[in-house]
């Protein structure tokens, strides 16, 4: 650890995975969790109370404790006011994927960030496991040939919660899961997808629900490279993990799949009346952590751009619209499809 501590806030525990960041938070060295806010006060507290920090019960409050940066972890809706609050007041925000929830919510933080010269930063964790960056690297050095095309799935549990209320989360599995792969290959190519087809299923597999719990998306990439992404809420509660994320890559010299969730050893236990996973392998999530700490650090640009959360968004807004009109939309989408 070189330099000060590093004091690093908060905002919301909404999102399942504040829990996890905070964890990691507190592994990381010369960082202290230096307290939360969240807009259900209750929700804060028993947060603050599990990791032993301040709750703070206004963002004004947190804001003002010499914060170095702060984690977004709100509804997917309260991003963007949560976000333009922080702007300026500290110098880097992590904010939880997707970005928003539109894409003038979208630009309006990123233009907010670069107005207050704050450094935005989107969490996509999967960019941080192993299989995933052993697949960017067999793919940037051309090992495979001319890739023809990559066949994609993102499944996970219903989250239920606010994750089922359209004015809050902005959509279901499609948006939830669809914007995860899309960074994922933005990444592996520095390519923009071109064009998008989707099926979307409302209640299919949850008749309870009024948002989507299923998609099929199609689409091509700028470079030529076919597509497809199966995402869904299709696992039950007894399923060993939330999901998974899985990519089968058809090239020239042959194929590659890659499955970022195999790292684990699967226990079945009478005690805990299932089979869980257990992990073996690297932590995706404190991935993530260290490298927003390091930005911190070393005064650098974020590794995950506001443009990046921006761009995933745009796909799974566009497998929305595509569902709607009932056919193929290209990207850029027009004004009245964001």
């Amino acid at each position: 650890m070189n330099g000060p501590t590093l004091r690093i806030g908060m905002m919301s525990f909404a999102h399942g995975h504040a829990n996890s960041y905070a964890a990691c938070l507190q592994q990381v060295p010369g960082v202290t969790l230096a307290g939360i806010y969240d807009t259900e006060p209750q929700r804060g507290q028993d947060a603050a109370r599990r990791l032993d920090v301040p709750f703070y019960a206004t963002a004004d409050e947190l804001l003002d404790q010499g914060l170095d940066g702060v984690i977004v972890c709100s509804e997917n809706a309260n991003h963007r006011p949560m976000v333009e609050a922080a702007a300026g007041r500290v110098g880097h925000i992590l904010c939880e994927k997707p970005i928003a929830t539109t894409l003038a919510d979208a630009q309006a933080m990123i233009d907010r960030c670069q107005a207050t010269g704050t450094a935005l930063q989107i969490a996509f964790p999967v960019r941080f496991a192993p299989p995933a960056q052993h697949l960017r690297e067999v793919l940037r050095r051309g090992e495979l040939g001319q890739v023809y095309s990559v066949q994609c799935t993102n499944h996970g549990r219903m989250p239920g919660g606010w994750f089922t209320d359209p004015a809050l989360a902005g959509g279901g599995a499609v948006i939830d899961h669809t914007v995860h792969v899309i960074d994922l290959l933005r990444w592996f190519w520095e390519t923009e997808v071109v064009e998008v087809y989707a099926e979307v299923g409302r209640g299919l597999l949850h008749p309870e629900l009024a948002i989507d719990d299923a998609g099929l998306l199609s689409f091509t990439l700028a470079n030529g490279v076919y597509g497809t992404l199966d995402t869904s809420w299709s696992r039950p509660p007894s399923y060993p993990t939330w999901g998974d994320v899985k990519i089968e890559v058809v090239a020239e010299k042959g194929a590659l799949v890659v499955d970022v969730f195999q790292q684990v050893l699967a226990v079945s236990s009478e005690q805990w009346g299932q089979t869980r996973w257990i992990p073996w392998g690297s932590n995706m999530d404190l991935g993530l952590i260290q490298d927003f700490v390091a930005c911190i650090r070393e005064g650098r640009p974020p590794s995950i751009t506001g443009h990046d959360g921006r761009q995933a968004l745009e796909v799974a807004l566009a497998a929305y619209h595509s569902a709607e009109l009932g056919r193929p939309v290209r990207l850029p989408l027009a004004a009245e499809a964001t």
